[in-house]
């Protein structure tokens, strides 16, 4: 059993506590929050213990979770990691690629695993559709959520689009070639809305869009490749498969043929994978233990969580060159 303590217990945080406690494998040992009022609800609705300083609680616990605003990830992780305490560390990993780079210089001092939460990951829909990926050409993602002020102290890239950053680069295993982008601050210093075209070394290409100012939730991701078109829908928990096969079976009732231009026939089958129910916040946590005890490399390692970071870097970039253009 490892002993594991909580930063931060805020909106997600409280979520985290509560995934924790039903992770039998995990002691939960308790928390540091700065906010007394925040303090004063988790000790009394979930009686949890609650720490008076960071260092007390890393000196109590074998891991800890940070769930801090992304502006304290860099802070609090560095404190984490210089008493060689395993860390999992919400997105973005931290706030800036320099900061990403000092925290993997103290990470692989330290020797301890780090897992970042990309959470879509693990997220049941994504799982059932994953078998059917294969070398993905064009990938299309909308993320769009009604307005919340959690979240707003960043861009929305780094807000919302980072999800589907994970998922993309988890998928086409290949370089980035090309970034362009263009955003609209609306009622944030930052931008709100952003559309990003992602080009890859291996020809696939990404178009994802991400806003936090929309009349209603949507978290669609649509993959196409040769031989399939796969549609994610990670807000519905659903998946669907569309496959095109060269060799046409009559007996298959979840079909239809087609016939070409040049009198060649291919036959398309429809499937819906099980979506299987499952809490994608516990279930990360539960791997990370895993990674822990089998020193294994975590699902989503730092390395990953730094990749996704500094290609949202380089969309915020592309989005500064095309407002400069359009402002001259």
């Amino acid at each position: 059993m490892l002993k594991i303590g909580v930063l931060g217990a805020g909106h997600l945080g409280k979520i985290h506590l509560n995934c924790i406690r039903q992770i039998r494998e995990y002691e939960l040992v308790g928390f540091y929050d700065p906010d007394g009022a925040i303090v004063q609800q988790v000790e009394t609705e979930m009686g949890i213990r609650h720490f008076d300083s960071i260092e007390t609680l890393i000196d109590a616990v074998d891991v800890v979770d940070i769930v801090t605003p992304t502006i304290s990830h860099f802070e609090c992780a560095s404190r984490v990691l210089k008493k060689r305490k395993h860390v999992f560390i919400e997105k973005p990993i931290v706030a800036t690629p320099g900061e990403a780079n000092a925290l993997k210089v103290l990470a692989d001092e330290a020797n301890v695993k780090v897992q970042v939460g990309h959470v879509e990951r693990f997220n049941p829909a994504f799982i059932a559709a994953e078998p059917f990926i294969g070398r993905p050409l064009f990938i299309e993602a909308h993320r769009l959520a009604q307005f919340n002020p959690r979240g707003t102290d960043v861009p929305v890239v780094l807000d919302l689009m980072v999800h589907d950053l994970d998922i993309l680069l988890s998928v086409v295993k290949s370089p980035v070639s090309h970034v362009s982008a263009s955003g609209v601050s609306v009622v944030s210093p930052t931008p709100d809305i952003t559309n990003a075209r992602i080009e890859f070394e291996n020809g696939a290409v990404a178009n994802l869009t991400a806003s936090r100012l929309s009349m209603k939730n949507m978290r669609k991701t649509r993959i196409f490749q040769n031989d399939a078109y796969i549609a994610v829908d990670f807000l519905d928990k659903k998946a669907e498969i569309v496959r095109i096969h060269d060799e046409v079976d009559e007996s298959n009732p979840l079909s239809t043929t087609i016939t070409l231009a040049n009198g060649s026939e291919k036959q398309i089958t429809f499937e819906m994978p099980e979506v299987r129910p499952i809490n994608a916040i516990q279930t990360e946590l539960e791997c990370f233990y895993e990674a822990i005890m089998h020193n294994t490399t975590p699902v989503v390692s730092i390395d990953d969580g730094i990749d996704v970071l500094k290609l949202a870097y380089r969309i915020l970039d592309a989005v500064g060159e095309s407002s400069a253009k359009v402002m001259k």
